[in-house]
């Protein structure tokens, strides 16, 4: 509503503008614009040119942004063309004049790049010109207008991208993905032609050794100069590249195993004949090289790239500084179906819940009584048998999925705490899961959300773990106190831990390798072992379990030297079985007859 002081009425038709109601908002008037101080001030210049005449006319500020002296040296098409780089990119004359596209009226949209040379200038000056082009009465091109203006700085940044997407920042040398591209033409080249061609990959030794002692620039000048020397040795039919952070991998074509085993000596030597320059001083350096040729021993890009890898592994375990060539190995062939084989095996069993639990009693020496179940997982196959136990941990952790089982073992002993608040457990954790975050997320969550099953858990770490990176374990330790658990160190002897190490660790437990235990009675060596282990264990006060117990004379000299659990066939091996269940169901049974 309008107020006293308000009229409202209809304001006429003024300069183009629409009628509106007077003292209701109006859109704001169209401001004028002056388009070309616009294209001025952002460093461009407007141009039309007139196909029939040639003639080229400028906006005002043309020799701002092409700094040529005389205008009149661009007034046409021709003159302008004079200054152009040949090769440096398709002309305007080229690109209208040549045009198929047909203008139905709106003009045909050109944009194109090219360098022109101008006068007193040191390098070419990269130019854009993008514009539109419309035809006259015939069809024909008639004139063309657009916007032109200096991209040296873009036009460099392009260049360098394109520079890195095929070479190494660092050496100059192709990168690993030209590489690859190059090294199957090569194996396609050379399966077309019946011929033979050769590849290395050749390893600097102890690069991370270099990074600690000198810092990365010493090693990234390390792997510029061992670039520099390896190409030094090149025919000028091969290539070389930079496969990795400290890997170079080198194409040969036309080449033969013996050809490939003296390119590979060629690189060794002039790698460790002459130390290497570097500005902290003079570094020795070596390579290790695997190499394989190719069809013969490999068809397609992966299989060269993943057996000169091979290769190269079996050189570095020979010794560094020496070269390897690939060899075919039936038994390693094998290895790598049954690895993919119990892959398949291992997911299935975890995605179909087929991994379970089997308990183990650890029993008091003297009372024969149940102190707590260590929980060992069992992997069923799909037919109903079992995964070989001794082997189904070892292969996890070479093939990555041994923290896949932990979590699901974490789940599954967990659950049984909670269930069963009588029950006192035990599980292994192994040494990827000791570090996982995921996995101690998810021990934190369930003993926080139930409160009590911490002060049951014993954690389990192996003794080859534990010494690893006692800094690390001791870490794992205080994180499993802090949450209530125990922390026990499982086949204790195996990895000859020390007594400083031992006491660093601040563990709850030893139990003592089986391997030493089983044969206590008729090895004088083992009984010597066993004896100063527990001596030893026992000056720090901690508990010890002997695994592998197999009868009562055995169990009798652990009591005399003060052991204080068994574990073994003495007193129960694992079985699928939960004995405290049992218990619970006649507790059950006798409250319910009392009743």
């Amino acid at each position: 509503m309008a107020t006293r002081d308000q009229t409202v009425g209809v304001r006429p038709y003024v300069d183009g503008q629409e009628p509106c109601v007077v003292g209701e908002p109006s859109a704001p008037a169209a401001v004028a614009i002056d388009h070309g101080a616009i294209i001025t001030s952002v460093g461009e210049v407007a141009y039309e040119w007139r196909l029939d005449t040639d003639a080229i006319s400028w906006g005002a500020n043309v020799s701002e942004v092409l700094p040529l002296g005389d205008p009149a040296a661009i007034a046409t098409g021709r003159g302008f063309a004079q200054w152009v780089e040949p090769n440096s990119g398709r002309s305007r004359a080229d690109v209208v004049g040549h045009s198929s596209v047909i203008d139905r009226g709106r003009g045909v949209p050109y944009e194109l790049q090219h360098a022109l040379r101008l006068p007193g200038a040191s390098a070419l000056s990269w130019v854009e010109d993008i514009g539109r082009w419309f035809a006259g009465a015939d069809g024909r091109p008639l004139r063309a207008h657009g916007v032109l203006r200096v991209i040296n700085e873009r036009h460099e940044r392009e260049e360098r991208l394109a520079y890195l997407s095929h070479f190494d920042a660092l050496t100059g040398e192709i990168n690993r993905w030209h590489l690859t591209e190059l090294l199957e033409a090569s194996i396609a080249e050379a399966t077309k032609l019946r011929s033979s061609c050769g590849f290395l990959l050749a390893a600097i030794d102890n690069l991370g050794g270099i990074n600690r002692a000198y810092g990365f620039d010493i090693a990234d000048e390390v792997i510029t100069v061992v670039a520099k020397r390896i190409h030094s040795q090149l025919r000028a039919k091969d290539h070389l590249g930079r496969y990795s952070g400290n890997k170079f991998g080198l194409i040969l074509n036309n080449c033969t195993i013996e050809d490939m085993q003296v390119a590979a000596e060629r690189v060794l030597a002039t790698t460790r004949d002459q130390v290497m320059s570097t500005s902290a001083g003079a570094v020795a350096v070596t390579v290790t090289v695997g190499g394989i040729t190719a069809p013969r021993h490999a068809r397609t890009l992966r299989e060269v790239l993943s057996r000169a890898q091979e290769a190269l592994d079996v050189a570095k375990a020979r010794r560094r500084g020496s070269f390897a060539v690939y060899r075919p190995n039936p038994e390693r062939e094998a290895q790598r179906k049954e690895n993919v084989r119990a892959t398949d095996a291992i997911i299935s069993a975890l995605n179909d819940r087929r991994v379970f639990l089997a308990y183990e009693p650890v029993v008091a020496i003297n009372s024969r009584q149940i102190a707590y179940f260590e929980c060992l997982m069992r992997v069923q196959c799909t037919d109903g048998s079992m995964l070989p136990v001794n082997d189904v941990v070892p292969l996890a952790e070479r093939l990555g999925l041994v923290r896949l089982l932990d979590h699901r073992v974490l789940e599954l002993v967990l659950g049984e705490l909670i269930a069963a608040p009588e029950l006192n457990a035990s599980l292994n954790v192994s040494a990827p899961s000791a570090v996982d975050p995921d996995w101690w997320s998810a021990l934190v969550a369930m003993l926080n959300a139930h409160k009590g099953v911490g002060e049951r858990l014993t954690l389990e770490i192996t003794e080859t773990a534990a010494i690893h990176d006692v800094d690390e374990m001791r870490g794992f330790v205080a994180r499993a106190k802090d949450l209530g658990c125990s922390i026990a160190i499982d086949d204790f002897g195996a990895g000859y831990t020390s007594f400083r190490n031992l006491r660093k660790l601040g563990v709850d437990m030893v139990k003592i390798d089986g391997a030493f235990v089983q044969n206590l009675t008729r090895s004088e060596d083992d009984r010597a072992f066993v004896h100063t282990l527990i001596d030893l264990a026992n000056r720090l006060s901690l508990k010890i379990v002997a695994e592998w117990v197999q009868d009562e004379a055995a169990a009798a000299i652990l009591s005399g030297w003060g052991c204080d659990y068994l574990q073994g066939a003495l007193v129960g091996l694992a079985s699928t079985e939960r004995p405290w269940r049992k218990t619970q169901n006649m507790k059950t049974q006798n409250t319910a007859a009392a009743g």
